[in-house]
């Protein structure tokens, strides 16, 4: 009697131990996991957080639209803190503990190179939605921002041809605008320009009288811009306050975009210049849908710059490279992306198979009263990055 009721009770936990292990094995092969690494406090959330939007949105999208190879798409949301030790714990924690396939994220290459670190030893994915530096193409790492050669150097070109080669260069102090104000310190010398002075501040500075007290006195014929985050805001306000007029000294920005331009207040950035990939006023027909659906998701308020776009574009370019994969495995999942050709709100864009970039649109836009951004240049076609510009003599050595 007692040997059947063990026996009875034996048998019943083998079917619950069954079902429990069938369920979450069915919950498994329905789901595929990815990461969503942010900084959501600290001074980048100024810019960070619309890109976490922007690849929600996309999630959304294609989880209506059937997933990917038929899964639902989880999105596993961390917060990077504007700390580049922070963005890397996270990252080990969404690949080691929450089995994520791949990462979206980073802002600032202290980040970037924080998270590489991470997802080269766990031999995972990041996708980075950012313009950069380049002098780095990492085999796992999605370029989906510009690299120098499809932002820095022509806006620079630009300006020396249609404004003057003396230039007064200032930024956040950390790698990206250390290694592009080297690069326009490199490609300035070719173009027979002067660099007037070059000058860095914390990534949190917000007093900027006597930074702005010596650019009135050196007069250059640009200022060109790498401060990140909210030192943007300090920096254009007092630049207006103290009577400097984009007619006398125009600003060339690389990291303001829509979304910035929203916190600084149009007013006091209207006639400057910016050079990205993507603005919210491109003219295309996905560019169209994308803004109205953005909008409609997140209000008509809201802007949407070039990283909002790339954060977008990264999640599809992800889930299309998984579908020609035919698995989420990580190395057949990078062998698919090469060459992987998409439309997104920017229009056609390319992975180049040799180093993980896309092929990119450079665009420089002037910024109006009402926030908006006018392109005033652009070229035909998209340019193939390179990201150690290797196809330009003058950056040899660098």
């Amino acid at each position: 009697m007692i040997k059947n009721r063990y026996f009875t009770l034996f048998i019943t936990l083998v079917i619950a131990a069954t079902f429990f292990v069938t369920s979450c094995k069915k919950e498994d092969e329905t789901v595929v996991k990815i990461g969503l690494l942010h900084s959501m406090t600290g001074t980048m959330e100024i810019s960070e957080r619309s890109v976490l939007d922007a690849e929600l949105l996309a999630i959304k999208e294609i989880n209506a639209a059937g997933g990917v190879l038929g899964h639902q798409i989880e999105a596993i949301q961390e917060n990077g803190n504007s700390d580049a030790k922070t963005f890397a714990d996270k990252a080990r924690k969404l690949i080691e503990q929450d089995k994520v396939v791949s990462i979206f994220g980073c802002w600032t290459s202290d980040s970037r190179k924080a998270v590489k670190a991470v997802v080269e030893e766990t031999y995972n994915l990041l996708w980075y939605p950012v313009q950069y530096e380049g002098m780095e193409a990492s085999p796992n790492i999605f370029y989906v921002g510009a690299c120098p050669n499809q932002q820095v150097v022509p806006a620079i070109d630009y300006c020396a041809q249609n404004i003057g080669k003396r230039m007064y260069l200032i930024g956040s102090d950390y790698v990206f605008p250390q290694i592009a104000n080297k690069i326009i310190k490199a490609q300035l010398k070719d173009l027979g320009g002067e660099c007037v002075a070059e000058r860095y501040v914390p990534m949190d500075e917000t007093d900027f009288k006597e930074i702005i007290a010596d650019i009135a006195s050196k007069r250059p014929d640009v200022i060109v811009n790498t401060l990140n985050g909210s030192s943007n805001v300090a920096f254009f306000s007092q630049l207006k306050m103290t009577g400097l007029s984009p007619e006398n000294y125009p600003v060339l920005s690389f990291s303001v975009s829509e979304n910035e331009i929203s916190q600084i207040g149009a007013t006091n950035i209207a006639g400057h210049y910016v050079a990205w990939t993507y603005f919210e006023s491109t003219k295309t027909n996905k560019n169209n849908k994308f803004v109205n659906d953005y909008k409609n998701e997140y209000g008509f308020s809201k802007s949407i710059g070039d990283p909002v776009e790339a954060g977008y574009l990264a999640i599809y370019l992800w889930a299309a490279a998984c579908e020609k994969a035919g698995t989420f495995d990580i190395e057949s999942v990078r062998i698919a992306s090469k060459n992987l050709r998409y439309i997104g709100p920017e229009g056609l864009v390319t992975i180049d198979g040799s180093n993980q970039h896309l092929y990119k649109v450079p665009r420089i836009g002037a910024v109006n009263l009402d926030g908006s951004i006018s392109e005033i240049w652009a070229v035909n076609d998209p340019v193939r990055p390179d990201p150690y510009l290797s196809t330009y003599a003058w950056a040899r050595g660098l």
